[in-house]
């Protein structure tokens, strides 16, 4: 059972960083194949773990969940050809679902990060989210405020609207909540959790703490394709 990530993985994903291009990358294949194998079977302890409190997740395999590690540079002006973190979303519905679910991102410096929450869901999802916030405001201000939320979470971000959103008046209690265009809770874990035992458990401890946000963003998703959590 893989309870934590090797250093050469972490090794790895900094190497790429500071030499990301596709000469250096193709000269250190192994080194790739490696840490992606690694970070497999991590996620292969993780999910049995994580189906207890989550079942959406039970019986997912890691690669469905896995992001590939290059780039798609089409659109964008960066042309670096990869990325520089491993990552995997466990979700009903595996890393392209629009579910809230638990995203993991691999990072060396103290950078690696576990989030929870919905992120830039598309129109429909977006307007049932903002009214399930309208009509439940108080019981997400409770969610957000409880101990175990609190333990690893300052409290939830994402991208905002700089106006107010339309149907809505910029009097409301919620109005800042109501702004978001993502929802999000990350914790931060440093090399040497990552690297350590304790990997595994502060995984688990931080999915059950931001899985009550998860379930309140993803109650009125269901609502709108006429199902329940």
């Amino acid at each position: 059972m893989k309870k934590y990530l090797d250093t050469s993985t972490l090794d790895f994903v900094r190497d790429l960083r500071n030499n990301n291009n596709r000469e250096w990358f193709a000269a250190n294949k192994s080194r790739y194949e490696a840490a992606k194998n690694d970070f497999i079977a991590f996620l292969e302890t993780l999910l049995p773990a994580v189906a207890a409190f989550e079942p959406a997740v039970a019986n997912q395999q890691p690669k469905d969940l896995i992001f590939r590690i290059y780039r798609d540079v089409r659109f964008s002006n960066d042309k670096r050809p990869y990325k520089d973190h491993i990552c995997a979303y466990m979700a009903d519905g595996g890393r392209k679902t629009i579910n809230p679910g638990f995203y993991l991102h691999i990072s060396p410096n103290n950078e690696s990060f576990l989030a929870g929450g919905v992120w830039m869901p598309p129109a429909p999802e977006l307007k049932a989210i903002r009214q399930e916030i309208d009509y439940n405001w108080q019981e997400l201000q409770d969610l957000v405020a409880a101990p175990s939320f609190q333990k690893y979470f300052k409290g939830l971000g994402g991208d905002k609207l700089k106006t107010t959103p339309k149907g809505y008046d910029s009097e409301n209690p919620a109005i800042e909540l109501l702004r978001h265009k993502s929802w999000n809770a990350s914790h931060t874990f440093p090399d040497a959790v990552v690297t350590s035992a304790q990997f595994f458990e502060e995984c688990l401890a931080v999915m059950q703490a931001v899985k009550p946000i998860n379930d309140f963003f993803l109650r009125p998703m269901l609502e709108l394709k006429g199902e329940t959590v």
